[in-house]
């Protein structure tokens, strides 16, 4: 197996690489490649370039999060958490969405969200044709606020 990669390669001067804010943080934050603020208006979204690209095992896919410093003030990943697959080979690129009252400018090298690589194990999964036959739990089919909201 070989190792997982991501290249920085940004079309803009200035921009710095992804990395950890902390040696706990779970993310890798990634920046806004742009030469010029993007103006985020309240319920737009933009698509902002990150200059990361990616190479990694099967087993392995990332999940592109919010950052919660900017989803306090309203911004967020669009499709939260956006997935990168393992196959994907194009530049990193984020949806943020405004869902502020207020406009909102996005600079250039500004940390607009964080990656996060996951194991996961897909071969594990049997898809199975017909009625489902799972097992009884305490919830059974109950979703959407059927465990309460307290």
């Amino acid at each position: 197996m070989s190792k997982n990669r991501f290249w920085f390669n940004p079309s803009n001067e200035g921009i710095e690489p992804p990395k950890q804010a902390t040696t706990g943080s779970a993310g890798i934050d990634l920046r806004a490649d742009l030469k010029e603020p993007v103006r985020l208006y309240p319920g737009a979204i933009e698509m902002i370039a990150t200059g990361v690209y990616s190479s990694f095992n099967n087993d392995v896919v990332v999940m592109v999060c919010s950052r919660s410093g900017l989803a306090s003030k309203g911004i967020a990943v669009a499709n939260a958490p956006g997935i990168v697959d393992s196959d994907y080979r194009g530049e990193i690129k984020v949806l943020l969405i405004n869902h502020s009252a207020d406009q909102v400018v996005i600079n250039p090298n500004e940390r607009i969200a964080q990656m996060v690589p996951v194991s996961i194990r897909v071969d594990d999964f049997d898809i199975i044709m017909g009625n489902p036959e799972a097992t009884e739990t305490e919830r059974g089919a109950g979703g959407f606020g059927s465990t309460g909201v307290e």
